[in-house]
């Protein structure tokens, strides 16, 4: 078994910056007062959080008072849909591909009485836009339809999605997998909601943020000493709020340069594991994430090739961390036309700034192997 790791599966988490772990631990141990309290230590800690919310708004291109802190995207994606639907009678849009925050929380809605839409996609993941302008001639009330797929790494046209929406409707997009990679300007977007989480541009689990355009109303989902400007009770995590900002901030530092090293790497993948035969790049293979790759590769099972890999020192997924320890197929895949022999054969490789090319040679070196082994005791024949 190989002991040095190769880390790839940045799409499900990060590595925490040693930066971002400094100026966190200020928060803890120096400055750690509650931002509700009235003392010096507590005002400190209030005056540090709209410190890092004026940062955050001018990284993001927003306003401080359009930018909440929340624990994170599934919180910030519940409150987009629930606080939203719960005011207006009327329909819920959101794409087959949505992350399980969304699609469950869709679900619950639709228990409760709402009428809810599950937009198609076409098979590189792409959203029909002919399609949604008929959903949205009906009385909608909300689209929620996420920037880039956390799967197989599709990137929306978000803009052309606002454009319809026309802002006569709502429009929510998870930007949790493209915040910290792609260069984002939310008041030009057209998004009235977006949500972020920190864990995924090398900033600490526990924190992210929702974003609501000014003059968008939407209703709480956590009550209580009214933080937040009413919208999020609960005593601020100021070290998480901390380490957001720095973790934005160092992201954003040389973007293009560090988004442009991991496409090199990116497209290599891309194009050596398409020699395999029966393989699949699933996903689009333009409008895609700089860091995405997402194969499938005929007539073995996913989950044998994720334990192969790992004693191999290699560390990627089969899909979304959230729900990769279900068996089913991806529901992203079957949303994509992906038949169950192609669907179970998943690989996904997610690239983070730490990522080398030396990595990557070993990684095409080694899966080509695994999935040979993998076929040779598969009840699929794979053929010629």
């Amino acid at each position: 078994m190989v002991t040095e790791k190769i880390y790839l599966d940045n799409a499900a988490t990060t590595q925490v910056d040693e930066r971002v772990l400094k100026e966190m631990e200020k928060a803890f141990l120096e400055n750690y007062g509650n931002a509700s309290s009235l003392h010096s230590m507590g005002q400190n800690a209030m005056e540090e959080m709209e410190k890092t919310r004026e940062k955050i708004a001018g990284l993001l291109g927003a306003k401080p008072k359009e930018i909440y802190f929340t624990s994170g995207g599934t919180e910030s994606n519940n409150l987009a849909l629930k606080g939203t639907m719960d005011l207006k009678n009327g329909k819920l849009i959101v794409s087959k591909i949505e992350h399980p925050s969304v699609l469950r929380t869709a679900e619950y809605l639709k228990e409760k009485g709402k009428k809810v839409v599950f937009a198609e996609v076409d098979e590189k993941g792409i959203i029909k836009l002919d399609k949604l302008e008929k959903e949205l001639k009906e009385e909608t009330v909300l689209v929620s339809v996420m920037h880039a797929n956390n799967e197989i790494g599709s990137i929306q046209p978000i803009k052309e999605i606002s454009e319809l929406c026309g802002g006569k409707t709502l429009f929510h997009s998870d930007m949790v997998q493209t915040t910290g990679k792609l260069k984002i300007d939310l008041n030009k977007s057209g998004v009235d909601f977006a949500s972020v989480s920190a864990h995924k541009f090398n900033g600490p689990k526990g924190i992210g943020l929702f974003y609501a355009k000014e003059g968008s109303k939407i209703t709480a989902l956590i009550h209580g000493g009214g933080q937040e400007k009413k919208l999020r009770s609960g005593t601020e995590n100021i070290p998480g709020i901390i380490g957001l900002g720095k973790a934005l901030e160092l992201a954003y530092e040389n973007l293009e340069e560090k988004m442009k090293k991991q496409e090199k790497m990116r497209d290599k993948l891309i194009k050596e594991l398409s020699l395999i035969k029966k393989s699949r790049l699933n996903g689009h293979e333009k409008k895609r994430l700089p860091n995405n790759v997402n194969f499938s590769f005929y007539g073995i099972e996913g989950e044998s090739l994720i334990t192969m890999l790992d004693f191999e020192g290699i560390e990627a997924s089969t899909g979304s961390a959230c729900s990769s320890k279900n068996l089913k197929i991806s529901h992203v895949l079957e949303a994509i036309g992906l038949d169950h022999i192609w669907a179970h054969g998943s690989l996904r490789l997610s690239l983070g700034k730490n990522n080398s090319e030396k990595e990557i040679d070993y990684t095409i070196k080694v899966i080509p192997k695994i999935v040979e082994k993998l076929r040779k005791v598969s009840a699929v024949r794979v053929g010629d």
